[in-house]
């Protein structure tokens, strides 16, 4: 497998587009994690019964977030991704959070884009069409995964498709 960290992101500010590379897809219970001394995927780690992935989590190659680990994005498609897998999405916005683990603060943001050959989805042009409940649900998500693993995660707002930019911006390395 090709160093997925070292594809270029392709960051399209007309088109609001860039590259991620999948991770975990829809519907998994299985977290997978890219590790780059590897040059592979690695199983992370399981959720209980009865909890999935809500969307296709993957990571943006090129970046560094503020928690140390390439910037997160969740992909709403039309059908899971492959793990592995490099896909261009649309931004449509992002769920800002705060993540507390062993006392440390950080901020833990998660993108959110749609991938940009969705024919279910492909009217949406903002987190705003996704609909409230969707964001909130997300964000509950997380809350809980965190929660899992003894760490505190807080959605502290959301923003739309250039404040994805901005913080993608940002995160280039």
């Amino acid at each position: 497998m090709a160093n997925l960290a070292q594809i270029d992101p392709r960051l399209d500010d007309v088109e609001q587009t860039c590259r991620v590379v999948i991770e975990t897809p829809k519907g998994s219970r299985s977290k997978y994690t890219y590790n780059p001394e590897l040059e592979a995927l690695e199983l992370a780690g399981l959720l209980p019964a009865g909890m999935s992935f809500p969307l296709d989590f993957d990571f943006i190659p090129g970046t560094l977030a503020e928690d140390g680990d390439p910037l997160d994005i969740l992909v709403i498609g039309d059908e899971p991704s492959a793990p592995g897998c490099v896909v261009m999405v649309k931004l449509l916005g992002v769920i800002e959070a705060e993540q507390t683990e062993r006392g440390v603060t950080v901020r833990n943001d998660r993108l959110v884009a749609r991938t940009s050959l969705s024919i279910n989805y492909r009217d949406a042009a903002s987190i705003d069409d996704l609909g409230q409940p969707f964001v909130e649900h997300l964000g509950r998500f997380f809350v809980n995964f965190n929660e899992l693993k003894g760490k505190r995660f807080e959605v502290i707002g959301s923003g739309d498709a250039w404040r994805a930019i901005d913080l993608l911006r940002r995160a280039r390395t």
